[in-house]
Order: C-alpha cells, then structure tokens, then sequence
C-alpha cells in the first residue's frame, strides 16, 4: 500500500486507514469480537496501519478492541483516537445531543484511559471530537501540547472543526489532521476548509468516505436499518431520500463499469485523487468489503475520469441532510 504524509505534520500512514467504529458501535449490534479481530489484523497484512477509533465507541469497548487486536504489531501501526465527550456522568443533554466535555482536567483523564484500553503507552494522533463552546480552543491545544511533550500523545487533531477554529488551535499547537466527513455525496469542506488546510498545511482524514456505505450502490428505496443502527434516525436515509439519490450511485456504477472497478472503489479512488494528504478512513466488518476498498488505493482516475465525474455530479442535488439538526449543530463550518 502507497503511503501518504498527513500536511507537514511528519506523520505518515498508509494511503487508506480503517474506521473501527461500526465493529463495536452506530450501525447496529456489536461484531463478535475474534472476527473483528481477524479483520484488523487483515487489514494490517494488506498494508493498512492507521487505524481510527474513539472512547466514546461502544463507549470504551471499541478502544479496548483494537487494543487488544493491534497489540501483536504496535510498533508498526497508528492509533488515532478521540476526547471531547462525557461519556459515563451525565452523557446526554436534555435535547438528546451528547454533552460536550473538553476541559483540560477530562481531556488528561480520557487520554490516561484510552492509554490504558489501547494497551499502548503514546496515542498517535489525539482527535478533540467535536469543538466545545464552553471550552477556548487555545487552552484544548495547550493541554493537549502538554501530553505532547509527556510523551503520552504524538500529534493533535481536529474533527468537524471550522476555519477560526483550526486558525487559533494550530497557532498554539500545530494540527496534524482534521476529521471531517467528505465524499461525494458531501463536499462542504472544498469551500472553505479545504483551502485553509493546504495553507496550514494539515492533513485531512475523510469519515464516512463511502456516505455510511450507501456509495457502495447496495441500498435502495426498500432498504430498512435495526433500531440500533443510527442510520435510521438519519434524514438522508429515509426511503425517499435513499431513492431519490440513486443518481448518484449511477454516476459511480457508470464510471465503475469503465473501469472494471466496484462503485465504492471508484468514490475512494476520487478522494484521494483530490489532494495528497487526503488520507480516507472507510469502514467495514467484512473481510471482503475491507478487501475492495484496499484496491482503490491501486485504481488511478485520469484527468479525464475526474472531470467526467466533477461534471456529472455538479448536475446532482443530494437530498437529505446529513445529521439530525441537534448533532449537525455540533459541526462548525
């Protein structure tokens, strides 16, 4: 597998990671743990070594998994994971948004945790989650500068994080990388976000690179979710909104067809063709699915392909927002 440095950060990872979070959390019943295990440690013979997980997965029992799956090859992996929500005491507010927790003293207690369910004494990459408003941002990158030089942290990261948000962490304490959703089916961050992190010169680590797997061309109008999986509960996943952006899908099963690709294949394959530190992180629980997106690292787009595509979707209204409006406000722009 190609690898790719994140920004000017030095840290550099395979050119596609693998998101744990579906294994342990969100998209329905947890997996049974040896079979994730194998996968993770598929991942790593396939080339794989940046691995993204959270304390709030599970919570806990996603961190605890790969701790215990990557432990065997450590050395020769990255681990990112995240601070930034109450995960025990008081986890919801009364909105049913999960309560933001950023204060110095919680983010030194999740990292000294997480150290702990990694089975590992450094975090690479520490993610604050989500951006706390009670919180300034200089004194999040303070802290997090200090558990830098303890060496229990080796870089700061951001997700969902705006412009002025990523401006000031970074003056205090340089950002390696920025978490954001971005796909075809969601390309806010090439207005404003983008730009700024090819000035800074911070990397970008795309979640749900396969719009929670609908870019993969499997789900139609008829397609249903369990109660547990938080797709059900998303606007862009109601049966009208699954049916009217199959447009989209077709888009990707026409270039896929030309390129003896898969339409998943082809949607990773023009992430990374965006920028060289765009670094994706789709996830998956079958070998198989993890298998297919390993082949887009190798699937080259001409300019052509790419202009084709860039054509065609700008043709294309998404339907559906992306998060109920109390998590989407947790966003910044």
């Amino acid at each position: 597998m190609q690898k790719r440095k994140l920004g000017k950060s030095g840290l550099e990872v395979s050119a596609l990671g693998l998101g744990c979070m579906g294994m342990s959390f969100s998209y329905g019943p947890a997996q049974d743990i040896q079979k994730m295990t194998t996968l993770i440690r598929r991942a790593v013979e396939l080339g794989v070594d940046f691995f993204d997980t959270a304390e709030v997965y599970g919570p806990f029992t996603n961190e605890e998994l790969l701790g215990q799956a990557l432990q065997p090859v450590r050395d020769q992996v990255v681990i990112a994971t995240k601070f930034g929500f109450n995960t025990t005491v008081d986890p919801k507010g009364a909105d049913g948004a999960p309560k933001l927790n950023s204060r110095p003293e919680h983010i030194r207690a999740v990292c000294e945790a997480s150290l702990k369910r990694l089975q590992t004494d450094v975090i690479d990459l520490f993610y604050q989650h989500r951006v706390d408003p009670q919180v300034p941002i200089e004194e999040v990158a303070g802290t997090v500068q200090t558990l830098i030089a303890e060496g229990k942290v080796k870089h700061f990261g951001l997700s969902e994080a705006g412009v002025e948000t990523i401006r000031r962490a970074h003056a205090v304490q340089p950002v390696a990388a920025l978490q954001s959703e971005y796909s075809l089916w969601y390309r806010k961050p090439e207005a404003r976000i983008l730009p700024l992190l090819e000035e800074l010169g911070i990397g970008l680590v795309p979640y749900s690179p396969l719009g929670k797997g609908y870019l993969a061309g499997k789900m139609d109008a008829s397609t249903t979710f369990d109660k547990s999986d938080f797709r059900s509960i998303l606007p862009r996943f109601t049966p009208e909104a699954l049916a009217a952006n199959q447009e989209l899908v077709a888009l990707l099963n026409r270039i896929a067809a030309q390129k003896e690709a898969t339409p998943a294949q082809i949607a990773l394959a023009w992430l990374l063709a965006q920028k060289p530190w765009i670094v994706p992180i789709p996830g998956t629980t079958k070998v198989h699915r993890l298998e297919e997106n390993i082949g887009a690292a190798e699937l080259v787009l001409s300019k052509n392909d790419l202009e084709e595509i860039d054509r065609a979707a700008a043709e294309i209204t998404v339907v559906g927002a992306r998060y109920p409006e109390v998590v989407e406000a947790m966003s910044e722009e």
